[in-house]
């Protein structure tokens, strides 16, 4: 097993995000890695065809993309201060993004969270950690942020 020195970590900003940093913190340090942060934005185009006017969906789409990097900020200035950082906001299908995004910025370790949803909601919205896992070209480390250790000491 080699060291990792690029450690990915799609982020999307709920409730549950901070409950997976004491695994990216712990990695990062124990290889001296840098942490990419990245938000996908899912794309929006489709909606053109129930008559919603391209340039409200482009508008909507900028915006988001602007929320999305002020939040990254934030996220990576409260949780990730000291931590050698690299955000980056994308638009489009997120597993498609993400597996993109670890090629072309040569990371070594996907770290995320999943949402742990079951029945007709995993078959309608499907996986986004499992369709990471089984593209993926590198080690997954998946997170149930729901089942995440109390006290926020990891195990060695």
């Amino acid at each position: 097993m080699s060291d990792f020195s690029q450690i990915l970590f799609p982020v999307d900003l709920s409730p549950s995000s901070p409950k997976v940093v004491p695994y990216v913190r712990r990695m990062a340090d124990k290889f001296g890695a840098r942490v990419h942060l990245l938000f996908v934005a899912r794309d929006l185009s489709h909606f053109g065809g129930i008559n919603v006017p391209f340039t409200t969906i482009n508008n909507l789409e900028e915006a988001l993309a602007k929320g999305a990097e002020v939040g990254l900020e934030k996220f990576r200035d409260k949780h990730f201060a000291d931590v050698p950082t690299k955000i980056a906001v994308l638009c489009g299908d997120i597993p498609e993004q993400i597996l993109d995004y670890a090629k072309n910025e040569s990371v070594d370790l996907i770290i995320m969270g999943t949402h742990g949803r079951k029945g007709i909601e995993k078959v309608l919205l499907g996986s986004v950690a499992e369709r990471v896992v089984k593209g993926s070209l590198v080690p997954v480390m998946v997170v149930n942020p729901h089942r995440t250790v109390k006290s926020g000491v990891l195990p060695l």
